[in-house]
This record gives C-alpha cells, sequence and structure tokens, in this order.
C-alpha cells in the first residue's frame, strides 16, 4: 500500500504528529463509534512548500469570524471558560458534522480504543453510538458481557448513566461505562416497543473478548462464530477449522458474524484469504493516495473448496461487511440473513502532541465486484424474516444515522429481493443451505478481479 503526505486545512491550526493508525474498527468505548479499519503508517510531510500550500488554502475571513467568537466567549459569557476547554471543544466541533465516525479522542480514549484491539479491557461489554440529540444508541453486546446477559439488545438507547442524563453536550458521554472490574453501573434504557424507559444494573467486568468460538453442528458440518476482528482472531480462524477438521475434512462450514461490529481490518482479510485461493478481497479509495489500498487472495483454501455459509444480520458491521462481501462476490459462499449495518468508512487514527488523537474518514471500502458497503451493506443471497415473537423494532443501519457519509446507491430498494425464508431459527436455516449447497453441486469457479495480486502472510 502506497503511503503519501496529506494535506489537511486544519494543519493551518494545530501542530500535528507524524499520521500513523495503529488500530481499526474494534468493539469502542468511547462515543461515536460504529467500526474504524485504517492499517497504513502515514509519514507527515516534511517539505514546507507542502506546508505553505496547506495553510494558503485556510480561509481567512472564516479565521477571523472564529477568533470574533472565540474571544466573544472568553470576554462575556457568564462563567469563566478554559483556555484548553474551549479549544478542544472548537477541535471537536470542526469534526462533529463530518459524519458519525470522525471525532476528537482525548488520550485516554485513543488507548481504550488501541486497548480493545488486544482483546481486554475493563467495561459492561457494549459496542455504541453516540446520538446527536443526546445519549447513546447500541449497535451490539458483545458475546458474553454483562450488558449481553442482561439482555440488552441490538438499537436500544441509553438515556442516563447512575442517574445522570446524556446530553448532546456532554463530550464524552460512554465515559463513565468504563471502570474497574467489580464495580457497579445503572443503565437507564429505552426500547423501540415498550412504553416506558427502564432501567438496567449492570457489574464492570474485565471484557476478554473471545472473538472466534467454534463447534460441530452435524457431522462434516462445523460451526464458527467471529464476534470481533482482533490481534489473533485470523490465526484463531485457522486454529478452530483445523480443529473441526482434525478427524475428517469438512463437507461445509457456516460462518456466524451477527452482531459483529468489526475491528482490526487486517483480521477479515487474512480469514478471507484462508477460504479463498484466488481473487480480490477488499480496496480502498480516498481523495488522497493514502486512502487507496487493495488486498488479493494467495493460493491457498484451507477448506479444499468446501461449500461455505456466512451469516449475517443488521449488527454486521465494517470489518465483517468486508469479509462476507469477499466471500459474496467471488462466489465462495452464500450469505444468509438481513441486510449488513452498511459501515463502509476506513477511519485514519491521527496522534496530537499533546497525546490525544483525531479519527478522521479518509476512505471508503470497496468488494470486489467494485460495490460500495457504505449506507447499503451486503444484501444477503438468502433473506430471513425476524422470528416472531422477539420484540425488536427496525434494525438500526449506518443510513439511518444523522449526517452519515453518502453511499453509492444507498438503501435501494429491492435490496432484500433475494429468496426468503420465515423458516427456522436462524443457524438452522443457514444449515439447511449449507447441506443444500453440499448435496453435490460443484461450487462455481473464482472469478479474480482485475489487478495484481498483493501477497501477504496467512495465518498459522
Amino acid at each position: 500500500m502506497r503511503a503519501k503526505p496529506l494535506s489537511l486545512l486544519i494543519a493551518g491550526f494545530l501542530w500535528m504528529a507524524p499520521w500513523v493508525a495503529p488500530a481499526q474498527d474494534a468493539p469502542q468505548p468511547h462515543p461515536r463509534a460504529a467500526s474504524e479499519e485504517a492499517a497504513v503508517p502515514v509519514a507527515a510531510s516534511d517539505d514546507p512548500d507542502a506546508a505553505d500550500t496547506a495553510a494558503a488554502k485556510v480561509p481567512l475571513d472564516e479565521i477571523r469570524r472564529y477568533v470574533m467568537v472565540y474571544n466573544a466567549v472568553k470576554q462575556a459569557y457568564v462563567d469563566p471558560v478554559d483556555d484548553h476547554a474551549l479549544m478542544q471543544s472548537a477541535v471537536r466541533g470542526l469534526l462533529l458534522d463530518l459524519d458519525p465516525h470522525s471525532a476528537y479522542l482525548r488520550k485516554e480514549d485513543a488507548d481504550d480504543f488501541n486497548e480493545q484491539t488486544r482483546g481486554a479491557y475493563d467495561g459492561v461489554g457494549l459496542e455504541l453510538q453516540q446520538l446527536p440529540e443526546g445519549g447513546l444508541r447500541i449497535v451490539a453486546p458483545l458475546d458474553d458481557g454483562p450488558a449481553e446477559r442482561a439482555g440488552l439488545r441490538s438499537g436500544d438507547r441509553i438515556l442516563a448513566i447512575d442517574g445522570k442524563l446524556l446530553t448532546p453536550a456532554d463530550a464524552d458521554v460512554s465515559a463513565p461505562l468504563r471502570g474497574p472490574a467489580g464495580t457497579r453501573v445503572v443503565l437507564r434504557i429505552a426500547r423501540e416497543g415498550t412504553p416506558q424507559p427502564f432501567e438496567v444494573p449492570l457489574v464492570r467486568e474485565t471484557i476478554r473478548t473471545t472473538s472466534v468460538r467454534s463447534r460441530m453442528l452435524e457431522p462434516g458440518f462445523g460451526y464458527v462464530r467471529v464476534g470481533s476482528f482482533q490481534a489473533a482472531t485470523a490465526n484463531d480462524f485457522a486454529k478452530a477449522l483445523d480443529a473441526l477438521q482434525k478427524d475428517a475434512p469438512l463437507r461445509g462450514l457456516l460462518l456466524d458474524l451477527r452482531s459483529n461490529p468489526g475491528g482490526l481490518l487486517v483480521g477479515a482479510v487474512q480469514i478471507a484469504d484462508e477460504l479463498l485461493d484466488k481473487g480480490g478481497i477488499v480496496s480502498t479509495r480516498g481523495r488522497a493516495l493514502i486512502g487507496d489500498s487493495r488486498f488479493d487472495a494467495t493460493p491457498g483454501d484451507r477448506l479444499k473448496g468446501a461449500p461455505v455459509v456466512v451469516l449475517v444480520d443488521a449488527g454486521s458491521a465494517s470489518a465483517a461487511e468486508v469479509l462476507a462481501g469477499a466471500l459474496l462476490d467471488n462466489r465462495r459462499a452464500r450469505v444468509v440473513g438481513s441486510r449488513t449495518f452498511g459501515k463502509g468508512s476506513v477511519q485514519t487514527l491521527l496522534p496530537l502532541d499533546n497525546g490525544d488523537s483525531v479519527k478522521l474518514t479518509t476512505a471508503r471500502y470497496y468488494t470486489p465486484g467494485g460495490h460500495s458497503i457504505q449506507a447499503r451493506g451486503i444484501v444477503p443471497d438468502v433473506v430471513l424474516r425476524p422470528e416472531a415473537g422477539t420484540g425488536r423494532g427496525a434494525p438500526i443501519s449506518e443510513a439511518a444515522l444523522p449526517g452519515h457519509l453518502q453511499g453509492e446507491g444507498e438503501a435501494m430498494e429491492g435490496d432484500n429481493a433475494g429468496e426468503v425464508l420465515p423458516g427456522p431459527k436462524p443457524v438452522d436455516a443457514a444449515l439447511l443451505e449449507l447441506k443444500k449447497m453440499a448435496g453435490g453441486v460443484a461450487r462455481p469457479a473464482t472469478a479474480a478481479p482485475q489487478g495484481a495480486a498483493r501477497p501477504h502472510a496467512k495465518a498459522q
């Protein structure tokens, strides 16, 4: 992947450290997070001419207006305002209306962001989205965390934490959810279809997110659940496949990506590579060259061509959508479930000299067939109707988020026009589809998109 300097108007205001991107789209304890997948160190430019060019683009009239407002606040606001706090608020405002995933992260939040990619943190196990009108929306509860065990669901809204109402003015509304393991926190929850908000007490734990779980569904048919993409996920996936095939090759694999909020892009790319013999996996495109990248499969299919079914839902986001899209477009798997979340943008983490960071959207994801994931998601081959009596409201999606980055042909009618099964439970329906695929029907040949393959290491 090529790395080039990226000119930013903000460079006229702030001295910035070199571009790096240490983590992607992991389950996040800080606000506005749905998923991040940047993976490219980017060097800052040492060219003074380039810096002068960037500074020259700063709109001076707008800067003057900003200074006037700043001075008015300093001189006339009813209470004294700290310079540092005021400048931080200004920078947060600069990012606030760009899209739901660009954000200013305090050092503690940036550290938490990186910490979760290592698979452990103290909290309640929630993937969250901050709402402009105040409060937090649950994107997905993490597998076997306190929140999931308490029955919290995707789409629930957190109105208050320990009795304190969440407002749009709160800079870090999710911070109170973090804390030492064993301590208690009470959430006030609003749920669609439930007339009154209700309280849910939770006890914080050290969340050690086991991202890969596996078992045999029936003789010859394996099941692997990937809950998120962390540093060790691809390696754990390879080990799980080897364990399932210890006695005999699998006749088929069910890959469960439901409520997977994403994580490290490299994990999704490596898992796709384990199941593909050739073909594209994902590409990214942005305004600057640092946003352009492409990943292709290398020879070797760990399942030797055995059929694969990928199970998804509206909580499958970002890196999970990249994996599902790669297998779907290469005709390596059939996708069963409901349309995915549609988080198809790439965020790059920009550290600042004070330890804080800026998380900035820099590119969009594209499947091997050239389709944008953003605000549209992955459309299943087989659509499953929601189970009756679940009490769940309409699923949330990227396209429903205020200020979301516009997608190409987002929310097109007929997206869920595939075969619709009222069917049994999702896993049973997916297993039935897998059995049909394994019933002697040959898998179509993988079609490799144009372009040279980029070799990379497979997980061992």
